[in-house]
């Protein structure tokens, strides 16, 4: 039995708990990007912060909506530097 409850938790994937206020009703929680665009819980876009790029997933921690870094590089920037680094120098004269 405890072998259907274990699979049936493995494969029903993550889930996010609704926020609700004291009153009962229940907060839509979301974040912003930097054009202040609302992203969904559990999107993850490209992020650049202090000259670094970074996938991060919106998430909730404790009652706060916050981007948290997936550990991975975007798909986009390190395409572009490897482009740069093809690209033949060229210097007058």
């Amino acid at each position: 039995m405890w072998r259907i409850a274990l699979i049936a938790a493995l494969l029903a994937g993550p889930t996010w708990a609704d926020v609700t206020a004291p009153d009962g009703r229940v907060i839509d929680c979301y974040c912003t990007d930097t054009q202040g665009d609302r992203v969904e819980l559990g999107e993850v876009i490209c992020l650049f912060v202090n000259d670094r790029a970074f996938l991060a997933r919106c998430e909730m921690s404790l009652t706060n909506p916050m981007w948290r870094d997936t550990g991975e590089g975007c798909v986009s920037s390190s395409l572009v530097d490897r482009l740069k680094a093809l690209q033949p120098v060229i210097q007058p004269g």
